[in-house]
Protein backbone atom coordinates (compact mmCIF):
# COMPACT_ATOMS: atom_id res chain seq x y z
CA UNK A 1 0.00 0.00 0.00
CA UNK A 2 1.24 2.98 -0.98
CA UNK A 3 -0.46 6.65 -0.24
CA UNK A 4 0.05 10.18 -0.69
CA UNK A 5 -1.13 13.71 -0.57
CA UNK A 6 -5.11 15.07 0.70
CA UNK A 7 -8.21 15.92 -0.35
CA UNK A 8 -10.52 13.84 -2.95
CA UNK A 9 -9.79 9.81 -2.59
CA UNK A 10 -7.98 8.40 -5.63
CA UNK A 11 -7.60 4.93 -5.65
CA UNK A 12 -5.30 3.56 -8.43
CA UNK A 13 -5.13 -0.54 -9.33
CA UNK A 14 -2.00 -1.91 -10.73
CA UNK A 15 -1.63 -4.08 -13.37
CA UNK A 16 -0.29 -7.79 -13.27
CA UNK A 17 2.02 -9.10 -12.63
CA UNK A 18 3.70 -5.60 -10.95
CA UNK A 19 2.74 -3.66 -7.63
CA UNK A 20 1.65 -0.62 -6.56
CA UNK A 21 4.76 1.15 -7.27
CA UNK A 22 3.87 1.38 -10.73
CA UNK A 23 1.56 4.17 -9.86
CA UNK A 24 4.96 6.69 -9.00
CA UNK A 25 4.70 8.97 -11.42
CA UNK A 26 1.04 9.46 -10.92
CA UNK A 27 1.34 9.37 -7.47
CA UNK A 28 4.25 12.07 -7.83
CA UNK A 29 2.57 13.85 -10.07
CA UNK A 30 -1.88 14.31 -8.23
CA UNK A 31 -0.65 14.28 -4.47
CA UNK A 32 -0.86 17.74 -4.69
CA UNK A 33 -4.48 17.77 -5.55
CA UNK A 34 -5.65 14.81 -4.59
CA UNK A 35 -4.85 12.10 -1.81
CA UNK A 36 -3.45 9.14 -3.69
CA UNK A 37 -4.22 5.81 -2.87
CA UNK A 38 -2.53 2.67 -4.16
CA UNK A 39 -3.30 -0.69 -3.05
CA UNK A 40 -1.19 -3.93 -3.77
CA UNK A 41 -3.58 -6.58 -4.90
CA UNK A 42 -2.77 -9.87 -2.57
CA UNK A 43 0.22 -11.26 -2.81
CA UNK A 44 2.28 -8.76 -4.73
CA UNK A 45 4.91 -5.39 -3.15
CA UNK A 46 3.62 -5.79 0.63
CA UNK A 47 0.72 -7.08 0.43
CA UNK A 48 0.33 -11.23 2.08
CA UNK A 49 -1.33 -14.05 0.40
CA UNK A 50 -2.32 -16.30 2.95
CA UNK A 51 -2.37 -19.98 2.78
CA UNK A 52 -5.95 -20.16 3.80
CA UNK A 53 -6.59 -17.42 1.35
CA UNK A 54 -9.98 -17.04 -0.73
CA UNK A 55 -10.57 -19.19 -3.98
CA UNK A 56 -9.05 -17.08 -7.02
CA UNK A 57 -11.50 -14.02 -7.57
CA UNK A 58 -11.74 -10.42 -8.54
CA UNK A 59 -14.50 -10.04 -6.36
CA UNK A 60 -11.79 -10.75 -3.17
CA UNK A 61 -9.77 -7.66 -4.79
CA UNK A 62 -12.64 -5.86 -4.46
CA UNK A 63 -14.36 -6.79 -1.33
CA UNK A 64 -10.33 -6.46 -0.02
CA UNK A 65 -10.58 -2.38 -1.40
CA UNK A 66 -13.79 -1.86 0.59
CA UNK A 67 -11.68 -3.23 3.99
CA UNK A 68 -9.00 -0.77 3.14
CA UNK A 69 -11.18 2.05 2.78
CA UNK A 70 -13.28 1.18 5.90
CA UNK A 71 -9.70 0.54 7.55
CA UNK A 72 -8.72 4.11 6.54
CA UNK A 73 -12.14 5.61 7.43
CA UNK A 74 -13.38 6.46 3.61
CA UNK A 75 -16.21 6.87 3.61
CA UNK A 76 -17.16 9.50 0.96
CA UNK A 77 -16.80 7.87 -2.66
CA UNK A 78 -13.79 7.87 -4.38
CA UNK A 79 -12.24 8.06 -8.08
CA UNK A 80 -11.22 4.58 -8.64
CA UNK A 81 -8.88 3.83 -11.35
CA UNK A 82 -7.40 0.63 -12.74
CA UNK A 83 -5.07 -0.42 -15.82
CA UNK A 84 -5.27 -4.07 -17.03
CA UNK A 85 -6.27 -6.18 -13.97
CA UNK A 86 -6.60 -3.10 -11.60
CA UNK A 87 -9.01 -2.35 -14.29
CA UNK A 88 -10.95 -5.93 -13.65
CA UNK A 89 -10.50 -5.01 -10.42
CA UNK A 90 -12.30 -1.88 -10.40
CA UNK A 91 -15.56 -3.16 -12.73
CA UNK A 92 -15.74 -5.56 -9.73
CA UNK A 93 -16.07 -3.23 -7.10
CA UNK A 94 -18.23 -1.35 -9.57
CA UNK A 95 -20.43 -4.31 -9.30
CA UNK A 96 -20.47 -4.77 -5.57
CA UNK A 97 -19.45 -1.50 -3.86
CA UNK A 98 -21.36 1.01 -6.35
CA UNK A 99 -22.42 3.21 -3.63
CA UNK A 100 -18.25 3.82 -2.86
CA UNK A 101 -17.46 5.16 -6.62
CA UNK A 102 -17.41 8.83 -7.39
CA UNK A 103 -15.82 8.33 -10.62
CA UNK A 104 -14.04 5.94 -12.76
CA UNK A 105 -10.73 5.54 -14.81
CA UNK A 106 -10.51 2.40 -16.70
CA UNK A 107 -6.75 2.13 -18.61
CA UNK A 108 -6.12 -0.44 -21.29
CA UNK A 109 -8.42 -3.41 -19.86
CA UNK A 110 -11.32 -5.41 -21.32
CA UNK A 111 -14.75 -5.63 -20.45
CA UNK A 112 -15.23 -9.30 -21.64
CA UNK A 113 -14.30 -12.60 -20.03
CA UNK A 114 -11.70 -14.82 -21.38
CA UNK A 115 -11.62 -16.86 -24.00
CA UNK A 116 -11.23 -20.28 -23.44
CA UNK A 117 -7.87 -20.81 -24.89
CA UNK A 118 -6.98 -17.27 -22.95
CA UNK A 119 -8.34 -19.24 -19.90
CA UNK A 120 -6.57 -22.46 -20.69
CA UNK A 121 -3.14 -20.40 -20.83
CA UNK A 122 -3.56 -18.71 -17.47
CA UNK A 123 -4.01 -21.88 -15.94
CA UNK A 124 -0.42 -22.83 -17.75
CA UNK A 125 1.23 -20.23 -16.62
CA UNK A 126 0.17 -20.78 -12.93
CA UNK A 127 0.98 -23.90 -12.73
CA UNK A 128 4.07 -23.18 -14.52
CA UNK A 129 5.46 -20.36 -12.10
CA UNK A 130 4.73 -22.47 -9.00
CA UNK A 131 6.28 -25.20 -10.07
CA UNK A 132 9.46 -23.40 -11.16
CA UNK A 133 9.26 -21.71 -8.06
CA UNK A 134 10.30 -18.12 -9.94
CA UNK A 135 7.96 -15.94 -11.97
CA UNK A 136 10.73 -15.60 -14.37
CA UNK A 137 9.84 -16.70 -17.41
CA UNK A 138 6.93 -13.55 -17.39
CA UNK A 139 10.28 -11.58 -18.57
CA UNK A 140 9.63 -13.58 -21.89
CA UNK A 141 6.56 -14.11 -22.50
CA UNK A 142 5.00 -11.26 -21.21
CA UNK A 143 7.32 -7.99 -21.21
CA UNK A 144 7.05 -8.07 -24.94
CA UNK A 145 3.57 -7.53 -24.73
CA UNK A 146 2.92 -5.60 -21.77
CA UNK A 147 5.46 -2.33 -23.53
CA UNK A 148 4.35 -0.58 -26.93
CA UNK A 149 6.57 -1.06 -29.36
CA UNK A 150 8.01 2.50 -29.24
CA UNK A 151 8.90 2.04 -25.86
CA UNK A 152 10.78 -1.36 -26.49
CA UNK A 153 13.21 0.92 -28.54
CA UNK A 154 13.59 3.97 -27.51
CA UNK A 155 12.66 3.77 -23.64
CA UNK A 156 15.36 1.28 -21.73
CA UNK A 157 14.65 2.58 -18.70
CA UNK A 158 10.84 1.57 -18.59
CA UNK A 159 11.60 -1.29 -19.92
CA UNK A 160 14.49 -2.38 -17.20
CA UNK A 161 11.83 -1.21 -14.43
CA UNK A 162 9.16 -3.50 -15.72
CA UNK A 163 11.18 -6.34 -16.03
CA UNK A 164 12.38 -6.01 -12.34
CA UNK A 165 8.99 -5.74 -11.10
CA UNK A 166 7.99 -8.91 -13.03
CA UNK A 167 10.97 -10.40 -12.05
CA UNK A 168 10.02 -9.97 -8.17
CA UNK A 169 6.61 -11.22 -8.78
CA UNK A 170 5.76 -14.22 -6.31
CA UNK A 171 4.55 -17.33 -8.01
CA UNK A 172 1.77 -17.82 -5.36
CA UNK A 173 0.74 -14.46 -6.57
CA UNK A 174 0.95 -14.86 -9.86
CA UNK A 175 -0.96 -17.90 -10.22
CA UNK A 176 -3.63 -16.67 -7.63
CA UNK A 177 -4.11 -13.74 -9.89
CA UNK A 178 -4.21 -15.63 -13.44
CA UNK A 179 -6.75 -17.44 -12.21
CA UNK A 180 -8.67 -15.16 -10.40
CA UNK A 181 -8.27 -13.40 -13.88
CA UNK A 182 -9.33 -16.24 -15.74
CA UNK A 183 -13.10 -16.87 -13.61
CA UNK A 184 -13.94 -13.02 -14.25
CA UNK A 185 -17.21 -12.71 -16.16
CA UNK A 186 -17.93 -10.06 -19.25
CA UNK A 187 -18.81 -6.74 -17.64
CA UNK A 188 -20.55 -5.57 -20.67
CA UNK A 189 -23.95 -5.51 -19.07
CA UNK A 190 -22.44 -3.81 -15.32
CA UNK A 191 -20.95 -1.35 -17.73
CA UNK A 192 -24.49 -0.13 -19.20
CA UNK A 193 -25.51 1.29 -15.75
CA UNK A 194 -22.87 3.29 -14.77
CA UNK A 195 -23.88 6.75 -14.08
CA UNK A 196 -21.13 8.29 -12.59
CA UNK A 197 -18.18 10.31 -14.68
CA UNK A 198 -15.78 8.08 -17.08
CA UNK A 199 -12.19 8.09 -18.26
CA UNK A 200 -11.45 5.42 -20.82
CA UNK A 201 -7.33 5.47 -21.23
CA UNK A 202 -5.67 3.24 -24.04
CA UNK A 203 -2.53 3.30 -25.05
CA UNK A 204 -2.13 3.37 -29.02
CA UNK A 205 0.34 0.38 -29.47
CA UNK A 206 -1.44 -1.98 -26.37
CA UNK A 207 -1.36 -5.02 -28.18
CA UNK A 208 -3.07 -6.92 -25.46
CA UNK A 209 -5.96 -4.77 -24.74
CA UNK A 210 -5.85 -3.48 -27.79
CA UNK A 211 -7.87 0.42 -28.75
CA UNK A 212 -10.49 -1.74 -29.88
CA UNK A 213 -11.68 -2.74 -26.56
CA UNK A 214 -11.07 0.41 -24.84
CA UNK A 215 -13.52 1.74 -27.78
CA UNK A 216 -16.01 -0.54 -26.86
CA UNK A 217 -15.70 -0.04 -23.03
CA UNK A 218 -16.07 3.46 -23.56
CA UNK A 219 -19.15 2.85 -25.77
CA UNK A 220 -20.71 0.72 -23.44
CA UNK A 221 -20.96 3.86 -20.89
CA UNK A 222 -22.86 6.60 -21.23
CA UNK A 223 -21.03 9.51 -21.60
CA UNK A 224 -17.36 8.17 -21.19
CA UNK A 225 -14.48 10.43 -21.93
CA UNK A 226 -12.15 8.35 -24.22
CA UNK A 227 -8.17 8.95 -24.68
CA UNK A 228 -5.47 7.54 -26.84
CA UNK A 229 -1.96 7.92 -25.82
CA UNK A 230 0.21 8.01 -28.72
CA UNK A 231 3.32 6.08 -28.37
CA UNK A 232 2.40 4.14 -25.23
CA UNK A 233 1.52 0.57 -25.31
CA UNK A 234 -0.35 -1.62 -22.44
CA UNK A 235 0.97 0.06 -19.28
CA UNK A 236 0.70 3.35 -20.81
CA UNK A 237 0.65 5.35 -16.95
CA UNK A 238 4.58 3.83 -16.74
CA UNK A 239 5.73 3.92 -20.59
CA UNK A 240 4.12 8.07 -20.83
CA UNK A 241 3.92 9.46 -17.40
CA UNK A 242 3.39 12.90 -18.62
CA UNK A 243 0.06 12.19 -21.04
CA UNK A 244 -1.20 9.61 -18.96
CA UNK A 245 -1.26 12.12 -15.78
CA UNK A 246 -2.31 15.03 -18.19
CA UNK A 247 -5.39 12.83 -19.02
CA UNK A 248 -5.80 11.76 -15.68
CA UNK A 249 -5.31 15.23 -13.69
CA UNK A 250 -7.92 17.26 -16.23
CA UNK A 251 -10.73 14.74 -15.51
CA UNK A 252 -10.19 14.38 -11.71
CA UNK A 253 -10.15 18.35 -11.82
CA UNK A 254 -13.19 18.09 -13.72
CA UNK A 255 -15.04 16.36 -11.39
CA UNK A 256 -17.95 17.80 -9.14
CA UNK A 257 -16.78 19.05 -5.67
Amino acid sequence: MIEAGAGRPLVLLHAFPLNASMWAPQREELASTARVICPDARGFGGSALPPDADPPSLDALADDLAAILDARRIEVPVVLGGLSMGGYVAMAFWRRHRARVAALVLADTKASADTEATAANRERIAREVVAAGTSAQLVEEMLPLLLGKTTREQRPHVYGRVKALIETAPPYAVAWAQRAMAARPDSFGDLRAVDVPTLVIVGAEDELSPPAEAQAIAAAIPGAELVTIDGAGHLSAMELPAAFNLALQGFVAGLPA
